[in-house]
């Protein structure tokens, strides 16, 4: 998903965005290339679906870290 797409399915505005990956409470973007970067639909999922249970900012940022070290098993 690129940008405007995760902004619109978590509601979020781009700089909300991009602070909550400073936070560690969202996983940072796949770059693709030098001017492309893009996030898994199904960790946007992951996220967004922990948000509506009620997940606080501490189980989110294990999510994040969980789904980032799932990448590096996944090439």
């Amino acid at each position: 998903m690129k940008t405007p797409d995760v902004c619109a399915a978590t509601g979020m505005k781009r700089p909300t965005l991009y602070e909550h990956m400073a936070k560690g409470l969202f996983p940072r973007p796949i770059k693709l290339a030098p001017k492309l970067a893009t996030w898994p639909k199904d960790e946007v999922a992951k996220i967004n679906a922990a948000r509506i249970a009620g997940a606080d900012d501490e189980a989110i940022k294990a999510l994040v870290i969980e789904l980032t070290e799932a990448r590096k098993s996944a090439v």
